[in-house]
């Protein structure tokens, strides 16, 4: 059995009630494909609920994150459309709808973007730092921030334990997207570990390698700042570039080309400049200690199959027995390529020894596999036991949030729908019962 006493949280962000595929964010393939289709809010919800029941049973902490109000009346008002919250939504879709798209955005559901955290285990002052993003990049992302800040201290408030920062500068020299492009490495979860910090771009620089075609969102600036705010041990922290060509192929954040936990690291060869070198460095800093790096080259998965399937944004989790299962999603199955690379991991000598395969077809849709939907925080047992409780996944817990969207969720929603106040109110009525069930009444 493993005995460690730190375990690692799996926190996944409930998806919203206004679901809807309008295309937000340039850059990921799979949302530009399904721009003003229908969309699904209840099987969408219900889909993240069945995959975060799925880690549970495997005996993995479960979490669930609750999403911000949309459409987001204060912001909309702020952007100078007045009156009954009718006529806002109605100046907003006729006038800018757009902007009612980005204000009605389930994006916070992807909660791998939500913070970067460290564990008490790697920081000087033996506290878990959490600093959410800016995510700067885009607006229908930015706006979720000040949300996911308060929410975060509401869940984690022991400041015995927790520590947290602010976001950092919301400009494209600190562009920051959180735990997306961030790796860690460790034996066991009891030992300090080694961060991988992934990014696109310098900041600042001229003549940077630069991707031609989408956005770099990460910055190293933005990187090495979390570094130093959570007192990370510059011998115990890594940075790396992605490789351009990987972004302009729709790899719009690392943890669609590469995975890791623990001491496994799942990668795609030309995930990073100079990826030999990377991986270099990795094994100089991390010494002798085992570690089991799965390269997967362009002859047996390429660009354009690792995008479409979101193989690399699979999940890896650690079982009871000191094994690790690969949380996979179903669109896999599709790829006689991707299930030949699955069967040789299984095969080989590494710990990964289960598959399990979750379908979150409608977030998949909107550009967002089951590592997206998911924030990490290794915790030992007396932080743990510092987090909010009504957070947690129980079977009851499940079979509530369960009826709770067949109650509140539509079953469809197009970009027009956005306008109708109809759905602000459902959305009101839904997350104050999602508040109950929680015991977060305070958050709305």
């Amino acid at each position: 059995m493993n005995n460690v006493l730190s375990k690692e949280l799996n926190i996944d962000g409930l998806v919203g009630p206004t679901h809807n595929y309008a295309a937000l964010a340039y850059g990921n393939l799979a949302s530009a494909k399904h721009k003003h289709q229908l969309a699904n809010p209840k099987a969408a919800a219900l889909e993240g609920l069945a995959k975060m029941k799925c880690l549970m049973a495997l005996g993995c902490p479960q979490a669930v994150l609750p999403p911000p109000l949309r459409p987001d009346m204060p912001v909309l008002r702020q952007l100078g459309f007045a009156g009954t919250d009718t006529q806002v939504l109605q100046q907003a879709h006729k006038q800018a709808p757009d902007l009612l798209a980005a204000c009605s955005s389930a994006s916070s559901m992807w909660v791998a973007n939500a913070a970067t955290v460290s564990p008490s285990r790697d920081s000087i002052d033996a506290r878990v730092h959490i600093t959410p993003a800016n995510l700067t990049t885009f607006f229908h992302r930015a706006i979720e921030v000040p949300f996911k800040a308060a929410l975060f201290q509401k869940i984690f408030s022991d400041s015995r334990y927790f520590v947290h920062h602010a976001p950092l500068p919301s400009t494209q020299r600190f562009s920051d997207e959180g735990a997306a492009n961030h790796h860690r490495f460790v034996t066991d979860e009891d030992e300090s570990g080694l961060q991988l910090f992934v990014y696109n771009h310098q900041g600042s620089a001229q003549n940077e390698n630069l991707p031609a075609r989408f956005p770099a969102r990460q910055s190293v600036m933005a990187s090495q700042s979390i570094a130093r705010l959570h007192q990370l041990a510059p011998e115990k922290t890594l940075f790396a570039q992605q490789s351009p060509a990987a972004t302009d192929a729709g790899v719009f954040h690392n943890d669609v080309i590469a995975t890791a936990h623990r001491n496994v690291f799942l990668f795609h060869e030309a995930a990073f400049v100079s990826t030999d070198k990377v991986i270099d460095a990795l094994r100089q800093k991390w010494g002798n200690l085992p570690l089991y790096c799965i390269k997967v080259n362009e002859k047996q998965i390429s660009f354009e199959e690792a995008v479409s399937r979101y193989f690399f944004n699979s999940q890896l989790v650690s079982l009871e027995d000191g094994n690790m299962a690969l949380i996979a999603p179903h669109t896999c199955h599709a790829s006689k390529a991707v299930m030949r690379c699955i069967e040789m991991i299984i095969a080989s000598d590494n710990p990964i020894q289960e598959i399990h395969y979750v379908n979150c077809s409608q977030s998949m849709q909107n550009g967002g596999g089951p590592a997206c939907l998911r924030l990490r925080v290794v915790l030992t047992a007396e932080e743990l036991a510092a987090v909010h409780p009504g957070v947690f996944l129980t079977e009851t817990r499940y079979q509530s949030l369960v009826k709770w969207v067949e109650q509140y969720y539509r079953d469809r929603v197009l970009p027009d729908d956005l306008r109708d106040p109809q759905l602000l109110e459902e959305s009101r009525s839904a997350l104050s019962a999602l508040a109950t069930i929680l015991d977060l009444e305070s958050l709305y």
